[in-house]
């Protein structure tokens, strides 16, 4: 027994001498810069944090209380939900100003959102009718943690018009490193806590050429997440967060030290809360962003400007095309720093040094990186990641294509129409004519409670759709909403429906739905379907973007099939 003792005595001594050995390096210390005249207030914040009003462990005020600590001025907690409880106004805890987003669970990944308006129904469904709503509803969306090792949250939808995109999220970098990779840190931990987090961390390769592919096309902001929960779960076989045992790590301050988001303000803020967060907010809209690693050195600092034709912008800013353009980038790192500048993901320069400084007059989105030796990961972690500047207008600029030209239009024939319900819902319908042009109501109310109420309109006289591509209506309803628009196949006994979600509003609207754009029910997938196949049409509400007991009236109109 005394053996054994002495044994496991020495493998403790063994294991925390290879700890101290193996420490990664400390973090760089820098000198903050003077800013000269015209240069922009730079404000240090956290973006995409949760608290015990999801899955984190810290209340507002003491998440507050730990970016205070470490040097931040502003966080952004976007804690799970549907949007549709009014979040709390942006409030100082102390020294930090707190702004209230939400990430929403969709069924193509997780969609975070800020300074948006309330909604006037829970947001939820595919990802591109969520990206839809927010920007509706005047927000600002950001495509959360795309390379998530889990499914369910990593983001699908990239042809979506999202406004931003996590380049770099912190929650993913560490779920992807297997269990005896962790061990280390956690022993590195005590001793040099953000050091420790940023080890995990690699530089996302793929993230970033998928910004500079989208970057290329239309404006993108770029943004590094935080993700921080302050929980790591013991149990090992379920989700981290869901896990009832758990440990407070990594802490919301070693997130915080780790690596941080610079925000580039026309003015200081004021201490007015309210004020102070629609400034924030506009810079993420505007791309006046950029991240710092700063368990690599900091407090790291970062200047990118573009000049041409005597005007002069900064990151998110757009210069003409066709003219030399001088870029600038200018950090506070040290003599061992290179900089490179890359034009739609491809690098034109590189500097050694601290400073870069470039001509060229090619079109497209050029950031900048910063690099120093001895950085994390494999690939390395860059230190400093800029937004773009835009040299002439993204091909994509425009919107994205308009659809075919209908080449034929026919009014559908008479139809018989039923209801289908769940037992606790109600609902009834009326269908009237006026001068040829046949309108259905349908009056719904959800039940308050059961499981998955809905109501829907259903006609089987579906063969008008069997030659089509796509079909029309026009709609309208006493209050915005969403209605699910599906067709039921039969194969066998086996019945399979596609679907689109469509918004409706007190002021008609003509739809038109291409059957290439509807979904696979149940599991958003974008395969193909026979419409000579289709058995049924079905207007449907449901609980995905009704709440429950909610209640109203919906019509649709001159039903027509389209080819």
């Amino acid at each position: 027994m005394r053996r054994l003792s002495l044994l496991l005595v020495a493998a403790v001594l063994g294991w925390v001498a290879w700890a101290q050995v193996t420490l990664p390096p400390e973090s760089v210390a820098l000198r903050v810069p003077v800013p000269r005249p015209g240069d922009p207030v730079v404000v240090r914040g956290a973006y995409h944090v949760h608290s015990v009003a999801s899955d984190g462990t810290g209340t507002a005020e003491e998440i507050a209380a730990a970016a205070a600590r470490a040097g931040l001025r502003f966080l952004i907690l976007t804690d799970h939900g549907d949007a549709y409880k009014r979040p709390s106004a942006p409030r100082y805890l102390g020294s930090v100003l707190c702004i209230d987003a939400v990430e929403i669970s969709t069924a193509g990944g997780h969609y975070a959102a800020l300074g948006m308006a309330p909604p006037p129904y829970p947001l939820a469904g595919e990802a591109r009718d969520v990206v839809e709503d927010v920007a509706r509803l005047g927000g600002f969306g950001i495509a959360a943690h795309p390379d998530s090792a889990k499914t369910e949250l990593r983001w699908e939808e990239w042809e979506a018009p999202f406004d931003a995109m996590e380049w770099f999220n912190a929650d993913s970098q560490w779920r992807d490193e297997p269990r005896w990779r962790l061990l280390p840190t956690v022993l590195h931990y005590p001793a040099r806590p953000s050091e420790a987090v940023a080890s995990l961390f690699d530089r996302p390769d793929h993230l970033l050429r998928e910004w500079d592919r989208l970057a290329s096309t239309r404006r993108v902001v770029g943004l590094a997440a935080a993700d921080a929960h302050a929980r790591m779960g013991l149990g090992g076989k379920t989700d981290p967060y869901d896990e009832l045992v758990y440990v407070k790590l990594p802490s919301y301050e070693a997130v915080f030290r780790a690596f941080s988001t610079r925000v580039e303000m026309r003015e200081p803020l004021t201490g007015d809360a309210e004020l102070d967060a629609r400034a924030v907010i506009e810079a993420f809209r505007a791309g006046r962003v950029y991240a710092v690693f700063d368990a690599v050195a900091g407090p790291g600092a970062l200047s990118f400007s573009a000049q041409a034709a005597g005007e002069r912008v900064r990151q998110g800013g757009t210069v003409a095309a066709g003219s030399p353009v001088r870029f600038s980038a200018v950090t506070n790192g040290p003599a061992q720093t290179s900089v490179r500048l890359l034009r739609d993901g491809r690098e034109v320069s590189r500097a050694a040094g601290p400073v870069l400084e470039w001509t060229g007059d090619g079109p497209g989105a050029y950031r900048v990186e910063a690099l120093l030796p001895g950085a994390p990961g494999e690939p390395p972690l860059p230190w400093i990641v800029s937004n773009s500047i835009y040299a002439g207008v993204p091909a994509g600029a425009a919107g994205p294509a308009p659809p075919p030209p209908v080449r034929a239009s026919l009014v559908w024939p008479a139809q018989t129409w039923h209801l289908e319900k769940d037992p606790a819902s109600s609902g009834s319908w009326r269908t009237t004519d006026d001068g040829g042009v046949i309108r259905h109501t349908l009056d719904y109310r959800l039940a308050a409670d059961g499981r998955s109420p809905f109501v829907a309109l259903v006609t089987f006289d579906a063969a008008a759709m069997h030659d089509a591509s796509r079909f029309a209506f026009r709609g309208a309803a006493d209050r915005p909403m969403r209605l699910s628009v599906q067709v039921r196949l039969l194969e066998g006994t086996a019945e399979r429906r596609w679907q689109r979600s469509v918004y409706l509003s007190p002021d008609p609207r003509e739809i038109s739905i291409p059957f290439a754009d509807m979904r696979e029910a149940g599991t958003g997938a974008r395969r193909p379907f026979d419409p000579a196949r289709i058995q049924s049409l079905l207007f449907v509400i449901d609980s995905v973007n009704t709440p429950p007991g909610g209640g109203g009236v919906v019509w649709v109109e001159g039903l027509r099939t389209e080819r």
